[in-house]
């Protein structure tokens, strides 16, 4: 995977994102605890997307992308909870999602692709 791909850029661009979320959430609704979640699962979509650029093998870089994988649904919850629960309205909660979605479309994609790959050099 090469550097300053649009995968790297949307990750850090999410991140950047959540790491807003959480100073609203922990300044303006004194929220603790589902913001520290969300907080770490959000901004480590991207820090496994950079973990994967430095794999040592095919099933390394692989692994990696899937943990990026899991951490993004994770964070898709995250989202939805604090939606359902009135911390943030559904206009904020909505377009979280759809970047969230977006990112586990193009990280579901690699995965496949390299599952595919894989299968053949097995």
């Amino acid at each position: 995977m090469k550097q300053n791909n649009v995968i790297v850029e949307k990750t850090y661009k999410f991140a950047i994102r959540i790491i807003h979320l959480y100073q609203y959430l922990k300044e303006e609704k004194k929220e603790y605890v589902i913001s520290k979640q969300v907080l770490r699962c959000g901004t480590s979509i991207g820090a496994n997307i950079e973990e994967a650029i430095g794999a040592q093998s095919d099933r390394d870089f692989f692994a990696k992308i899937s943990i990026s994988y899991k951490e993004a649904r994770e964070t898709k919850y995250w989202i939805r909870l604090l939606r359902d629960t009135d911390y943030i309205s559904s206009n904020q909660a909505e377009s979280l999602i759809n970047d969230c979605e977006e990112l586990l479309k193009i990280i579901g994609s690699i995965r496949k692709f390299l599952l595919s790959k894989m299968s053949l050099n097995s």
